[in-house]
């Protein structure tokens, strides 16, 4: 079932498409298709161009959640080291495991300094 897209989910599509789809000109639009972007006039999820849905739309994994999932959007949470968004899995606190080592050592740098003193 589709849903209409929020104006955030317009703007992060018309943004994908306009700075990182190899597809797309400016003057001419769509080059494949020779016609205006299907992409930046879409008000519904649902069906998407398949390049875009491919290449382009993993280049933000929040959007490409809100937009491959069904029903309401699922809930994105905010790295507390980047402040990057990611989808939880499981007690994940962070984004990366380069974030969770970075906080991992300012804990322990913390931690040392109070034990020094």
């Amino acid at each position: 079932m589709s849903r209409e897209l929020t104006r955030e989910e317009k703007a992060g599509i018309k943004k994908l498409v306009l700075s990182m789809c190899a597809n797309y000109d400016r003057d001419c639009g769509c080059l494949p298709l020779d016609c205006e972007c299907y992409m930046l006039g879409k008000c519904y999820t649902g069906a998407l161009c398949r390049y875009f849905r491919e290449a382009v739309l993993p280049l933000d994994p929040a959007l490409e959640a809100t937009l491959c999932s069904e029903g309401a959007a699922p809930e994105m949470r905010l790295c507390p080291v980047c402040g990057g968004a990611f989808l939880p899995q499981g007690r994940r606190a962070y984004c990366s495991e380069a974030c969770a080592g970075a906080a991992r050592r300012k804990r322990q740098r913390d931690y040392m300094r109070k034990n020094r003193g």
